[in-house]
């Protein structure tokens, strides 16, 4: 019989195996799409993927504030992304996810996102000319051999964002 492991244990073994491949970026990236957008996080700070939870809506929050998710037990904000970044409103369905990205750095919040793509490999990405009108949150772009651009999404400085933080209408 085969033995259970935890999404948390797998993602922890698919981290060291990254680290343990040598590549430029040690902890890896992982994909997500948010609308039509890509976006790519540090595997150590994306925290866990989980499917998308029940949200119960807080009355006199923007807009792009989704609500509160209970995940085991633990009470997470939670952001839609795309309605963050100006876009549409994230459809919520059985391919959305709650990416919970906050944990690491001490702050239980969570993004909705459209899907996730996977795991990326740094050396498959060409960089691009950072433009300078992004926040500092989002400053790096990269592009694939299939012309799709890619945002890096910094969590530690998304977090430290008071228009991120900034909930309240």
């Amino acid at each position: 019989m085969t033995k259970k492991i935890s999404l948390h244990e797998f993602q922890s073994y698919l981290a060291d195996r990254l680290a343990g491949a040598g590549s430029r970026n040690a902890s890896g990236l992982l994909g997500i799409q948010a609308g039509t957008e890509h976006w790519l996080l540090d595997l150590a700070d994306s925290g866990e993927i989980v499917p998308l939870a029940p949200l119960t809506t807080v009355p006199l929050t923007k807009a792009w504030f989704a609500g509160i998710a209970n995940i085991r037990g633990n009470l997470y904000s939670v952001v839609d992304w795309s309605a963050f970044l100006g876009k549409d409103a994230t459809p919520q369905n059985a391919s959305s996810r709650l990416l919970l990205i906050g944990t690491r750095h001490g702050s239980n919040a969570a993004l909705l996102v459209t899907r996730m793509i996977g795991l990326r490999n740094i050396d498959a990405l060409n960089p691009e000319a950072s433009a300078h009108d992004q926040p500092a949150w989002a400053n790096e772009t990269f592009s694939d051999n299939e012309g799709r651009q890619w945002r890096k999404l910094k969590v530690r400085e998304l977090l430290a964002d008071d228009t991120f933080m900034n909930i309240g209408i």
